[in-house]
């Protein structure tokens, strides 16, 4: 199991490279770098949300996980 600050820096540099993604593509479509930044924003925020909830339901999931033990205790 990992901890809830783990999961936050996974989600947050994941989101990062997807904001990157997202602002080139926007701007590439739209031809405004502003238009693309905001898409790209928008995106990121919201699937942060989406990603950390996501997560934190499969940390409580054991299916598919191997060896020992599964603790559901974090501190």
């Amino acid at each position: 199991m990992e901890t809830k600050s783990r999961t936050l820096a996974k989600a947050v540099s994941w989101q990062g490279l997807g904001l990157i993604t997202t602002t080139t593509l926007g701007y590439l479509a739209t031809g405004s770098i502003t238009a693309g930044g905001t898409l790209a924003l928008s995106s990121a925020t919201l699937g942060l949300v989406i990603y950390l909830a996501h997560e934190r339901v499969w940390q409580r999931i054991s299916w598919g996980r191997t060896g020992g033990n599964v603790s559901r205790k974090q501190g």
